[in-house]
């Protein structure tokens, strides 16, 4: 009687240890995007969309003069005015998280990155991991061209680029799924 008592109070124990356990996981991380524009109001709504896995986004505009700001807005971007002089890449400073996504505005996610944005962000982030490489598919009139994947997703706390995307860097991860990039509006 003393076993079964035992071995029912251990096993009640292991429960409310293992349920305290899985509430000390660990914050899934967060993104932002960085997006620049330049008068893109025909094309940015599609590129706004798609950025569902991201937390906050962030366009950065140059002085357009259409719709672009307007669809930033209704899109729920964040909205800065490019300063000139000021390089591309240091506007990464003023995001709200440390892992950045740049995406152009003639470019979106497909289903599939935006899955595998969301598992990323669903599992336990490498603290190794400076960057991930994703591959781009091109619209080449009407067909797909597939193109060298390029560094997208990075840690600005531990990288640094000037330009509106992020240079060469040393990169050995790549994502699943494709940036679709897109000729026309």
């Amino acid at each position: 009687m003393q076993a079964s008592r035992l071995l029912l109070f251990a096993s009640n124990l292991l429960r409310h240890f293992m349920v305290a356990i899985s509430s000390l996981r660990l914050p899934m991380p967060r993104i932002s995007a960085l997006l620049h524009t330049h008068n893109d109001a025909r094309r940015l709504g599609r590129a706004l969309q798609s950025l569902r896995p991201c937390d906050e986004v962030l366009v950065i505009d140059d002085c357009s003069d259409d719709d672009t700001v307007k669809i930033a807005r209704e899109n729920g971007a964040t909205l800065k005015t490019a300063i000139p002089g000021v390089t591309s890449g240091v506007y990464a400073m003023d995001t709200s998280y440390e892992w950045v996504l740049c995406i152009r505005p003639n470019e979106s996610l497909s289903d599939d990155l935006e899955a595998a944005l969301f598992e990323w962000k669903d599992r336990e982030p490498d603290e190794c991991a400076l960057c991930y490489k994703v591959p781009i598919r091109e619209e080449d009139g009407g067909s797909w061209q597939e193109r060298p994947p390029e560094i997208r997703l990075l840690n600005r706390q531990r990288i640094n680029w000037i330009e509106e995307l992020p240079g060469n860097q040393i990169c050995d991860l790549t994502l699943s799924g494709h940036l679709l990039c897109f000729r026309e509006p």
